[in-house]
């Protein structure tokens, strides 16, 4: 069911929410037109987590508005974010239900060990990050949490940590906060490349003849392609016949989308990729800084094909410095700059944010951009566009870059411990039910709020990798 509307807190928008704005060059002016209302207390944390959700959807939902202005031909829409559904949104993968089943969350050898000298966090959801992990440490493929943790408890965490690395498996020690700041956004003008017109839409559907090429897995990446695939893009998601695919993942991420299966190491598969780039106006991208490169996927291979394409890309750790080629999720990005350590109870455990608020967060930020750039293309200058974005950015943002609710003590933010004056957050206003491919899903509704705006996906998520490898 849909939460009914309270009244907004009127313009202009918030600090965190002009910040992002300003970072994907949009106009000033147009943060009057964002509002805020509904139940704060989803996201309850020592960390500004609420400020950081709301504003990234808000930039979202304000980008997708100023998209429609321009292709209706109308002024831009009224965004009013309701934050009860940013919360919910945030944590969708827990609030989904499959015929009633609860996903699988994190594998039983994922999560903090006490190590000789600290604490670690591995992650060894997929099988063969675990196989992996178990291998470097001596331990047989059967081992289960007792003995991982009697292992890792009697060695040093940085020496694991390297171990893992080196071996292609994940574990990052527990640090303390970090006081590096990373850039939120990365944006680049490539040449002047003219792009194609695009025709009008109605207001619910501001990006509908845009096709995305999705490669991209996890959390982030999905997120991101979610919401492009709710304002109306053609999303083809593309996997590799190799690499395996947890169904639950999938079915959160995959609404609005279609996916396929393509080895392009195969001749046959390469071509058909070759096809679908050709008519590509974005390409987004989730995979370590370089994997890709082999396959002429390269930034500046890309823009020398295709001058007039939109490339987005997410990294874990960044683009430059001795991590930037490492694997990485939310969990271990969490571990590896504070935050871990910041949230940490009073026995000492390292403890975890509300929601994996790197991975959502970082996907609004990249379907904010990708949404900006089409505006920025067709009123200001044509060309191709280099986003970029990474875990450690919106991990610094939220540990340096958000200032503290006015009004409260630093460190605390409403609801973290006392009740922010509203109605209370009850994520039931914000799910729905849908039938599917995987069965009946109960599932979170899209956060994305402008006058005019989708309430719910056009489509389901389809069974993974089943789609065929050809644009709508």
């Amino acid at each position: 069911m849909i939460d009914r509307p309270t009244p907004p807190e009127h313009g202009p928008a918030d600090r965190p929410t002009a910040d992002v704005w300003s970072a994907l060059g949009g106009a000033a002016e147009l943060l009057d037109r964002v509002a805020f209302h509904g139940a704060q207390e989803g996201l309850p944390s020592g960390l500004p987590v609420r400020r950081l959700a709301r504003a990234t959807v808000a930039a979202c939902s304000l980008a997708a508005a100023e998209l429609a202005a321009h292709r209706g031909g109308g002024p831009v829409p009224a965004v009013r974010v309701d934050e009860g559904a940013v919360a919910t949104s945030f944590v969708s993968e827990r609030h989904l239900e499959i015929d009633g089943r609860k996903p699988v969350g994190f594998a039983p050898l994922s999560g903090f060990w006490r190590t000789a000298d600290g604490w670690i966090r591995t992650h060894a959801n997929y099988p063969h990050h675990r196989d992996r992990l178990l291998d470097v440490l001596g331990l047989a493929p059967d081992a289960g949490p007792e003995q991982l943790a009697e292992t890792l408890g009697a060695l040093p965490g940085e020496e694991v940590q390297e171990r893992a690395y080196a071996a292609g498996a994940l574990a990052v020690a527990v640090a303390p906060v970090s006081e590096a700041v990373h850039p939120l956004v990365e944006c680049r003008e490539v040449g002047d490349a003219p792009v194609r017109p695009l025709a009008a839409v109605p207001v619910d559907r501001p990006a509908a003849g845009i096709r995305v090429l999705d490669l991209s897995r996890v959390i982030s990446g999905p997120v991101a392609t979610r919401t492009l695939a709710l304002l109306g893009v053609d999303v083809l998601r593309i996997d590799s016949p190799r690499l395996p695919e947890a169904d639950d993942a999938h079915t959160d991420t995959g609404f609005g989308k279609r996916s396929t299966r393509l080895d392009l190491a195969d001749p046959a598969d390469r071509a058909v990729f070759e096809g679908l780039l050709d008519t590509a106006d974005v390409v987004v991208s989730a995979y370590r800084p370089g994997s890709l490169d082999a396959y002429g996927l390269a930034p500046e291979a890309l823009f020398a094909r295709r001058p007039d394409l939109i490339l987005a890309q997410i990294s874990a750790w960044g683009w430059t410095g001795p991590w930037s080629g490492r694997r990485g999720f939310d969990s271990l990005v969490q571990a590896g700059v504070g935050i871990a350590a910041h949230e940490a109870g009073p026995d000492g455990r390292p403890g975890a944010l509300p929601a994996q608020a790197l991975d959502h967060g970082t996907g609004y930020l990249l379907a904010a951009a990708v949404l900006r750039a089409l505006t920025d293309q067709r009123t200001r200058r044509p060309g191709g566009r280099h986003l970029r974005f990474s875990f450690v950015g919106t991990a610094s943002w939220l540990l340096h870059g958000i200032p503290s609710e006015p009004g409260t003590e630093p460190g605390t933010e409403p609801g973290a411990s006392s009740h922010s004056g509203t109605e209370p957050y009850d994520p039931a206003r914000h799910l729905t039910e849908t039938d599917s491919a995987y069965g009946r899903l109960r599932h979170a509704l899209p956060p994305i709020g402008y006058a005019g705006a989708p309430t719910d996906w056009a489509r389901p998520p389809g069974r993974w990798g089943t789609d065929a490898p050809v644009w709508l």
